[in-house]
C-alpha cells in the first residue's frame, strides 16, 4: 500500500500525563501540492482525533489573521493527547501550510474538502497504526465532516463541535440581525443571500461598500456551494457513533442546530455545555470577545471528558 503521508519537524513533547509524545509535520497529496497538518503521535494510543477548523483563513491552531487568536484547535489536540489519544490538526487546502495545495484558496467546494478529509483519516490511520481514526469538526467544519461520512469516509467516529445544524445561509442572516449595527443594510444583505441560495451572483459593484469585501466574487462563488448543504439531509442515514458538542453562549451556532442534528441522528450523544462560546471556552463576563481573541483562556472544562467518553465507548481495539 502506497504511503499517505510525509513527516518532518519530528520533536518530543512531554504531556500532562508524563508520556512522552511526538509532535511531527504531516503532509498528504492536495490538487496542486501539498496539504499541511500537524499531529501528536501517543505511544500506544489505540485511536486518533483529527481536528477540522471552522470555516474562512483558520489555521491548524485555531487562529486568523482576521484578529482570532483563540489556540482552541491546539488546546483541544494537546488536552486530547495528555488524555491518551494521538491527534492531527489540519491546514485547509490553500491556507497557511496548505497554502501551496491549491492557487486559490476560495476555488474550492465542500466536497473538496471532504475528499481532503477522507485522506487526512486513512492517512492518520495507517501513520499511527489504528483503525480507529475520529472526525472531530468545528462549527463549518462540522459540515465538512458529514460530507466527507455521507460521501463514504469511514471515520471511528464524528464530534460535532459547534457544528451547524441549519443551512448556513440560514445562520448568516441570524447573526447579521444579531447585530444591531447592521440593520440598514438587512434587507440588502438578504437579497444577497437569497440570490446566492439560488446560485447567483450579485455584482459586487452593485453592493454597498461595507459589504463589498464579505460578499467579493470569490467568496459568492463558494457560498453557492455552501449553501446548498443541509446538515440535516448529511446527518440522516448516518450510523456511526456521534458526539454532538454545543456550549449555549455561542453566538455563531445556537442549541437549536445541535438538537436539529441530534434528531436526525437519535443514536448521538449530545453535551450541552453552560456559559460555553463558540470558540469550545467559557465565556468572559463583560468581555464578549475574550475567548476569540486570549489564547491563554482554557478549553470549557467539560470538552475532553465528554470526547474521551464516547471516544473510549466505541474505540476499536
Amino acid at each position: 500500500m502506497r504511503r499517505l503521508f510525509l513527516s518532518s519537524a519530528i520533536s518530543a513533547l512531554v504531556l500532562a500525563s508524563g508520556v512522552t509524545a511526538s509532535a511531527e509535520v504531516m503532509t498528504v497529496p492536495g490538487p496542486q501540492g501539498q496539504l499541511e497538518g500537524e499531529a501528536i503521535i501517543v505511544p500506544g494510543a489505540s485511536a486518533g482525533v483529527v481536528i477540522v477548523p471552522g470555516s474562512g483563513p483558520i489555521d491548524r491552531d485555531g487562529n486568523s489573521p482576521m484578529g482570532l487568536r483563540s489556540d482552541s484547535y491546539r488546546l483541544l489536540a494537546e488536552a486530547l493527547a495528555s488524555a491518551g489519544l494521538s491527534t492531527l490538526r489540519i491546514d485547509k487546502r490553500g491556507f497557511f501550510g496548505s497554502k501551496d495545495a491549491i492557487v486559490d484558496p476560495e476555488d474550492v467546494t465542500i466536497a473538496n474538502y471532504a475528499a481532503d478529509l477522507d485522506l487526512w483519516q486513512r492517512a492518520f490511520a495507517e501513520r499511527i497504526g489504528t483503525n480507529c481514526v475520529w472526525i472531530a469538526g468545528h462549527s463549518e467544519g462540522g459540515l465538512v465532516a458529514l460530507a466527507a461520512a455521507a460521501k463514504g469516509a469511514t471515520p471511528c467516529g464524528l464530534i460535532l463541535l459547534a457544528a451547524p445544524g441549519r443551512r448556513v445561509s440560514t445562520l448568516m442572516r441570524e447573526q447579521f440581525r444579531n447585530n444591531p449595527a447592521n440593520a440598514p443594510y438587512l434587507a440588502e444583505i438578504d437579497r444577497i443571500i437569497s440570490g446566492l441560495e439560488q446560485g447567483e451572483r450579485t455584482d459586487v459593484g452593485t453592493m454597498s461598500a461595507v459589504l463589498q469585501p464579505l460578499f467579493r466574487q470569490g467568496l459568492q462563488r463558494y457560498m453557492v456551494d455552501l449553501f446548498s448543504y443541509d446538515p440535516v439531509a448529511l446527518a440522516k442515514g448516518l450510523s456511526l457513533p456521534v458526539l454532538i458538542v454545543q456550549g449555549d453562549r455561542d453566538v455563531q451556532v445556537a442549541v437549536e442546530d445541535a438538537g436539529l442534528l441530534a434528531r436526525s441522528m437519535p443514536h448521538a450523544r449530545v453535551v450541552q455545555l453552560p456559559g460555553v462560546t463558540h470558540m469550545l471556552k467559557a465565556d468572559v463576563p463583560d468581555a464578549p470577545f475574550a475567548t476569540y481573541q486570549d489564547p491563554t483562556l482554557p478549553l470549557a472544562p467539560g470538552i475532553v471528558p465528554a470526547i474521551m467518553e464516547v471516544v473510549q465507548a466505541h474505540t476499536m481495539r
